[in-house]
């Protein structure tokens, strides 16, 4: 134990005499450092120059082998350790990615263009197009010619066309949607297509001189069904061909060309004539209290026409496109307008322009400008043989079926034809069952 306690005394004293030597000569001690290799990954610049020191030394391996055994120096077990260790772990490859990858990862990032509908076509309006484009062949004629929903132009036509035809996309679901419709609205569309010039030349062909039934048309139908469109009726074709053969486009017909002379005016000789002086008005209180008293006047007489309306034996009937009858059991002829239809129920009713002193049976100014016809522009009468008879009582000509009837003369009215006063024009439809009793009638009391 004395041993061992004069050892550790030693020790101690030793230890600070080692101290009390550092510090006095002021050296610090040498501080304790790991000689293990930390593994780390590399930057492509190392990389590089690691595959040249590698390069480099498998170059100089021998000589350096050599020149060690010359020399007798060995290297220390922390260089062994390094240089091991950087022998077994290769150096890691990155490899560089193939264009054709690189193309495929860019294309994949791409979003997809997915053609979107505007919305503004509906299921009926691509029915209605195709159908129309069918029957006519002409988008021009498709764009002025047929009503869609909304307005579109002749591009837009034409590009929802193109689209039907060659986008897979559009035309999938147009099919769709047009499947979908019910089959009264697509009887209705197929109510709209327009005629083509096949169909009207083939409805020219009949006469304008002639009176035409539904047997005719039926007829026609039948002939030619190829030509004509699946939904057209008999009814339907003979309306189109009264509409032909009021605006003079049958074969037989001809347009009769405008009046040439002085009394023609264009825009500007009309607006030489005109007088600013006069057109500046001025505020005149009397004639705004006269004004006044009148329309109070015609309103009070507006109001006993109202009441007085079942008495007229003439009915005006707005035209609203609706398939409405146009005779009934009390009607004898309609003559029917652009705007408005006139019942005639009695046999012998008056034309001309209404006047607050002049009351007629029909009254022109309805269907539109009548400042150019009389008061009383002529007289409608039925004879007791059922023949209808216009006499003209007023002062400029009327035409019937293009031939004028001058004042004074009278002409024959057939069933369709076409009654012009003064740029008004209309059809005149004859009730033939009704005319057909009448005359039965006659001939019994004729043999009594």
């Amino acid at each position: 134990m004395e041993s061992l306690a004069s050892r550790s005394e030693d020790e101690d004293s030793s230890a600070g005499h080692n101290r009390s030597l550092s510090q006095g000569s002021g050296l610090v001690p040498k501080r304790r450092s790991s000689s293990r290799f930390i593994k780390r990954k590399k930057f492509d610049d190392e990389l590089v120059e690691s595959s040249l020191a590698k390069s480099t030394s498998r170059a100089r391996g021998p000589s350096g082998s050599e020149q060690g055994r010359g020399s007798g120096s060995e290297p220390s077990s922390s260089e062994k350790k390094k240089v091991s260790k950087t022998a077994l772990t290769p150096a890691p490859h990155s490899p560089a990615p193939s264009p054709s990858i690189t193309k495929r990862i860019k294309k994949s990032k791409q979003p997809m263009q997915v053609t979107k509908d505007l919305g503004r076509w509906k299921p009926a309006d691509d029915l209605l197009l195709i159908n129309t484009v069918l029957q006519t062949n002409d988008l021009q004629a498709v764009h002025l010619g047929v009503k869609f929903s909304c307005r579109f132009t002749l591009n837009e036509i034409q590009e929802r066309w193109y689209a039907l035809l060659y986008d897979p996309v559009i035309s999938k679901l147009s099919c769709q949607a047009i499947r979908q419709l019910h089959p009264e609205a697509i009887a209705a569309i197929q109510s709209k297509v327009l005629f083509s010039k096949a169909e009207e030349q083939l409805l020219s062909t009949v006469s304008s001189t002639s009176q035409p039934t539904l047997e005719t048309f039926q007829d026609l139908l039948s002939k030619h069904p190829e030509v004509f469109y699946v939904s057209r009726t008999a009814k339907y074709l003979q309306v189109h061909w009264q509409l032909m053969k009021q605006y003079y486009l049958l074969e037989d017909q001809t347009v009769q060309p405008l009046p040439k002379g002085d009394q023609v005016l264009n825009f500007s000789d009309a607006e030489d004539m005109l007088d600013d002086s006069k057109l500046r008005d001025t505020r005149d209180e009397v004639l705004e209290h006269e004004l006044t008293v009148a329309d109070r006047r015609q309103k009070r007489e507006i109001r006993q026409l109202e009441q007085e309306l079942h008495r007229w034996q003439v009915l005006v009937d707005s035209i609203t496109g609706m398939s409405s009858p146009d005779f009934d059991t009390q009607t004898l002829a309609v003559l029917r307008g652009r705007m408005v239809r006139y019942l005639m129920r009695s046999r012998e009713i008056t034309l001309g322009r209404a006047t607050k002193d002049n009351q007629i049976d029909v009254d022109l100014s309805l269907e539109g400008p009548a400042w150019k016809i009389s008061r009383k522009q002529g007289v409608i009468k039925l004879k007791n043989n059922g023949d209808f008879f216009i006499a003209n009582e007023g002062r400029r000509a009327l035409y019937i079926d293009g031939r004028p009837v001058l004042s004074g003369s009278k002409w024959k009215l057939n069933h369709n034809s076409v009654v012009e006063i003064s740029g008004l024009r209309f059809v005149f439809l004859i009730n033939q069952e009704l005319i057909a009793l009448i005359k039965a009638e006659a001939a019994k009391m004729i043999q009594q």
